[in-house]
């Protein structure tokens, strides 16, 4: 097999191999690429809300215990 690769043209190697490989499965890669980015997103806003909602219990805490209101 390695020898009937190396047999052929470097066009056919570099783009005609690729381009073949993205048609048939473009789809499955778009569709993980995506469901990739979306459970980042997900992860930075539960990581973003849990932020703020440390910083307003700690304000609201530090503030009840100080004598001081918002």
């Amino acid at each position: 097999m390695k020898e009937a690769f190396t047999r052929l043209p470097w066009w056919v190697r570099w783009i005609a191999i690729p381009a073949i490989l993205l048609v048939v499965f473009g789809s499955l890669l778009i569709s993980v690429i995506t469901w990739v980015v979306s459970l980042v997103f997900r992860i930075l806003l539960a990581a973003a809300l849990i932020a703020i909602l440390i910083f307003v219990v700690r304000k609201f805490t530090s503030s009840s215990s100080s004598g001081g209101g918002w």
